[in-house]
């Protein structure tokens, strides 16, 4: 992408010098289905806690983080992700008023190490990003970027990109209701839970897509990065992921969507830019 190392987004929270709870992470198997059960029933089933009762922007004692010693590497990923932060929000700023008749807020997005408290209870590195709607913030262990280059075989700074679109996705259902319907219709059929998961991560995908759209208008992109988008989708899809940590797949356990159904819901967001043809609960 075409960017310019610059400062840090005002919709930092940089919590990565608190140190975390010192408390080993579970796998990553496990603890991403409790954290999709918290952020879904607004009930901390990882730690078994009752969410974050912390003042905004501080950490699980009440107090600022203090600052985080960070290799210039990692300062520089901060500055990346700030551009990313700062120009997907600025593009949901017109596109939701325009598109959706919904007024756009601004997300939070904390940096954090090892483990954070959250609105949706403990947030941890094994859980990957994630966003909680109780709070409004977007959470990232910047060491997942590792994993997603090293473990999941998508490199590329556009790659990193897709994750927190996919994530800012969220606070775009969020902002609209979708969370909330599909939170009742979970608790309506629970039988459709998993069903209902897949179709919200997937719109989660698509909005990645809108704003990916925005991005070749503005003629940020290099070529190869969109390429490197849907490789990270791709590399993150249920059947992938199933495949390489137990030897199979199992439909009716997928939360996300298998690989084929994340690019293409990506693309289909791509292709147009409009936030009308992300529909996953109407396909």
């Amino acid at each position: 992408m075409r960017w310019t190392p610059g400062g840090e987004s005002r919709n930092i929270e940089d919590r990565r010098g608190s140190g975390g709870f010192g408390f080993a992470p579970a796998g990553i198997g496990g603890t991403v289905i409790l954290i999709i059960l918290s952020l879904v029933f607004g009930r901390d089933f990882v730690s078994g806690g009752g969410g974050d009762t912390s003042p905004a922007g501080g950490t699980s004692s009440g107090q600022i983080a203090p600052p985080a010693e960070q290799s210039p590497a990692e300062a520089k990923e901060v500055q990346f992700v700030s551009f990313v932060l700062d120009s997907a929000q600025s593009a949901w700023s017109r596109i939701l008023p325009a598109t959706m008749g919904q007024q756009w807020h601004d997300a939070k997005l904390v940096l954090f190490r090892n483990a954070t408290q959250t609105g949706c209870g403990v947030g941890q590195t094994a859980m990957g990003p994630f966003y909680c709607p109780v709070d409004q913030k977007l959470y990232i262990d910047l060491s997942f970027y590792d994993e997603l280059h090293n473990r999941f075989g998508a490199p590329g700074d556009f790659a990193e990109a897709y994750v927190l679109a996919h994530e800012l996705g969220h606070h775009v259902q969020h902002l609209v209701g979708t969370d909330a319907a599909v939170r009742r219709a979970q608790e309506q059929n629970p039988d459709a839970a998993n069903e209902l998961s897949v179709r919200l991560e997937l719109q989660a995908d698509c909005y990645a897509g809108v704003w990916a759209h925005e991005t070749q208008r503005e003629n940020i992109l290099d070529p190869g990065d969109i390429e490197e988008g849907m490789n990270a989708a791709a590399a993150v899809g249920d059947d992938r992921i199933q495949r390489e940590t137990t030897g199979r797949v199992n439909q009716e356990t997928f939360t996300h969507g298998s690989s084929a159904q994340r690019v293409n819901w990506f693309k289909r967001g791509l292709q147009r830019g409009e936030p009308k043809d992300c529909n996953t609960f109407g396909s």
